[in-house]
């Protein structure tokens, strides 16, 4: 049942899901600069897709086959829901299913989901419970706990106990958000919990990981299977590689150019709005002469061709 995770390369790095930054555009961008060994994709309400159907989730599904390993992130709190969602996940093609258990988002944690589930553990349950109806290997996403870091040992340990394939912790709780540093002072004492309660489960760690080479220190320290990276890919998009290199104005212009590519090619199957481009254009647009005048003129922009425009200006 965990082929895709102990499949993976040992350790294994992931770009994570972030809501409005990881769908299949920008995945295919990451790609092209430098691949992590798994994709997530947006976090996608279960609830809302078992009551409305795909136009309750807009594009967040949307993927192509050559995105494999790919794992679908879905929340909420209804399992009945989680299941009919995980199965849709299973034939479209997805390798596993992720629950995210760890979303501050208060729209999220209001409805019992993302978050929220660190105060209901037997819900967790029901709901890791309900994804595995789909067949896939299934894992959870998470923080440490929700007011304080001292919840972790109950919280984590209780997860462990629900023979997931992985489990990747953000080492924040809800309510720090990431305002604070992320506690790696805890690493070894999670993994300890882990190798006592789950030896089957693998480890992911998550926050403030710039790249890759960041992640192996920590993996080569803390013994830890897997590392995620989030925003670090917004500092860095060739974060991946397994050899730092230096990229010049060219291959980050050349990135936005492929971004613009393939934002006009997927507008032609499904509606997608201009403006959430925006907030692509630090990554690409920065560290040469003019970067911030440029990238001023860009968010005045109304459309992908007056970005190329001025661009090539």
């Amino acid at each position: 049942m965990n082929s895709l995770w102990h499949d993976l390369p040992k350790p294994f790095f992931i770009l994570a899901p972030m809501e409005a930054v990881t769908d299949v555009v920008f995945r295919h961008v990451v790609k092209h600069a430098a691949a992590p060994d798994l994709f997530f994709t947006e976090f996608t309400n279960a609830t809302g897709w078992a009551a409305a159907g795909d136009k309750a989730i807009g594009t967040r599904l949307v993927k192509t086959d050559d995105e494999h390993p790919i794992v679908a992130q879905l929340w909420g709190a209804e399992p009945e829901a989680m299941t009919k969602l995980a199965l849709h996940c299973k034939e479209l093609g997805y390798d596993g299913i992720d629950i995210n258990m760890g979303c501050p988002d208060a729209s999220a944690v209001k409805s019992g989901g993302g978050a929220g589930m660190i105060r209901t553990p037997e819900l967790a349950s029901a709901m890791i419970a309900a994804a595995k109806a789909s067949g896939l290997p299934v894992s959870v996403k998470t923080r440490l706990g929700y007011s304080t870091p001292s919840e972790w040992q109950e919280w984590l340990g209780h997860l462990f106990r629900q023979d997931i394939a992985n489990l990747t912790i953000h080492l924040r709780t809800k309510k720090e958000m990431s305002k604070v540093d992320a506690h790696f002072e805890l690493i070894d004492d999670i993994k300890q919990l882990r190798d006592e309660i789950a030896p089957g489960t693998l480890l992911t760690i998550n926050g403030d990981i710039r790249d890759r080479q960041h992640g192996e220190e920590l993996i080569a320290k803390h013994g830890v299977d897997g590392v995620m990276v989030g925003r670090g890919i917004f500092h860095n998009p060739f974060a991946f590689e397994t050899k730092p290199n230096t990229h010049t104005k060219e291959d980050l212009l050349e990135l936005l150019n492929l971004q613009l590519d393939l934002h006009d090619e997927y507008e032609k199957l499904a509606p997608r709005k201009f403006d959430p481009l925006k907030r692509f254009f630090k990554i690409y647009v920065r560290e040469f002469d003019g970067a911030a005048e440029l990238r001023d003129k860009l968010m005045h922009a109304k459309s992908t061709d007056e970005v190329r425009a001025l661009i090539d200006a």
